[in-house]
């Protein structure tokens, strides 16, 4: 089995049950501190960065922008589009039930057209992500451990290949076979867009608008999908060997920054309060640090 990263590390004492108490009320008054308000930034993020992408095929077709700039534009919407809708799988926006829960839903779906995500897919995979996360029977994204990020990569690009188990579709196709209604809609929603997807590139190629197809969303969502799995999945919970609320995943951080981590060198806030929105983790974190060491968290930043 592979090492942790912080093996051999000092790790906190076990907890006394009044110590455990003290402890978990004020993490929990830190993190309602931050879930507190609409997260009008990600709604913003994902209804703008979905515009964005839209605007560029009249751009590009119509000759007013170079393909090779909407090409890089594609790939940077494709890349942004998974959080906003996150937010949604959450309920970040709206829980069942508020006024708002329509905006909620809306979101989740549009966001995610670029990368051609089903949102009824995303969010029942995402909470057995986090039910289960690491395990390797039952976390849907356990496939993609590996030993180091050109590995991380290499093993994406090769589980997207045709032929290849589909770990998503098996865990839905499980549920529903155990009378999950939600995931037998989940299942036919994802049969519409995929089929949707591949349908209107053919008739973009067949228009004559084959390389606009292609570096629009083809490639785009590759590229997207790589970047997506690599930093939000392989880097905040590498090596993928412990389980537990306190040691499933991990801070972290590197010379290129938070930004271009799209914010996951805070995800152990996130696994540990998912009602928190992305933009307001870092400041969590910092607050909420103290408490992480006494928890003996792999705080590797």
């Amino acid at each position: 089995m592979q090492e942790p990263l912080n093996a051999g590390a000092p790790q906190a004492a076990p907890l006394k049950t009044a110590d455990e108490k003290a402890l978990m009320r004020e993490e929990m008054r830190i993190a309602k501190k931050y879930m507190n308000g609409f997260p009008f930034f990600m709604a913003f993020w994902g209804i703008f960065n979905l515009l964005c992408w839209l605007a560029l095929w009249p751009l590009v077709i119509s000759g007013i922008m170079p393909l090779w700039a909407g090409f890089i534009i594609a790939t940077l919407n494709v890349t942004l589009c998974y959080l906003p809708s996150h937010e949604a799988q959450h309920s970040n926006y709206a829980p069942p039930g508020h006024p708002l829960r329509w905006l909620n839903e809306l979101i989740g779906y549009v966001s995610t057209i670029p990368l051609v995500l089903p949102f009824k897919t995303a969010r029942i995979t995402h909470m057995d992500h986090h039910s289960f996360t690491n395990d390797p029977e039952r976390d849907p994204d356990y496939g993609v451990k590996a030993k180091n990020a050109f590995a991380a990569i290499m093993q994406g690009l090769f589980r997207r290949q045709p032929g290849n188990a589909d770990a998503y579709g098996l865990l839905l196709q499980k549920k529903a076979e155990s009378g999950n209604k939600l995931a037998e809609r989940a299942i036919v929603e994802a049969l519409v867009q995929t089929t949707s997807f591949y349908l209107i590139l053919a008739a973009l190629a067949w228009s004559g608008y084959a390389l606009e197809a292609a570096l629009l969303w083809w490639l785009p969502r590759h590229l997207g999908m790589t970047y997506i799995s690599l930093f939000l999945s392989w880097f905040p919970h590498h090596p993928m060997t412990e389980q537990g609320r306190y040691r499933n995943t991990r801070s972290f951080h590197h010379w290129y920054g938070n930004i271009v981590a799209l914010g996951m060198e805070h995800h152990i806030v996130h696994h540990l309060h998912p009602g928190i929105p992305l933009n307001r983790n870092a400041a969590a974190f910092r607050e909420m640090r103290p408490l992480l060491v006494e928890r003996g968290c792999r705080l590797e930043d």
